[in-house]
């Protein structure tokens, strides 16, 4: 359960972070010249908690869906992040009905399916390689 917390805690200070930044910088944008630091201000400090606040819904989300499909299926590979990323999708579009949350259930799932064989693959390019071995020398 403490990781399910912790992934919550991480992903609102993601998104309060990322969030306040955008929001500042658009805030700013729509602003008259001379107003255009408050502007920015008063954006990032109404519009970040929000999508901070979202973040660590879809984050809690994530791992408790996780942490259960590592209890059922007794390993711990992407499969696992795979099903949670799908599962998470289709419960938080779930009020919109049977085809949003489908529609976000697979989204999620290929989303989450990129994001590891990104991981797979970086981990593979940037493994190192076993030396070489000379072979042994001639018999003569």
């Amino acid at each position: 359960p403490w990781v399910i917390l912790n992934d919550a805690g991480g992903a609102f200070a993601m998104g309060a972070i990322g969030g306040g930044t955008w929001h500042f910088i658009k805030g700013a944008r729509n602003s008259p010249y001379g107003e255009r630091f408050r502007g920015g201000m008063n954006a990032m400090r109404s519009r970040g908690p929000i999508i901070g606040g979202n973040f660590a819904v879809w984050g809690g989300m994530f791992s408790t869906f996780e942490c259960v499909l590592k209890g059922i299926r007794q390993k711990e590979d992407p499969w696992n992040s795979i099903g949670s990323g799908a599962i998470t999708g289709g419960m938080l579009a779930a009020r919109g009905g049977w085809k949003a949350a489908s529609v976000s259930a697979v989204f999620g799932g290929v989303l989450l399916a990129l994001i590891e064989g990104v991981g797979i693959a970086m981990s593979r390019a940037f493994a190192q390689q076993p030396p070489a071995i000379a072979p042994p020398p001639a018999q003569q």
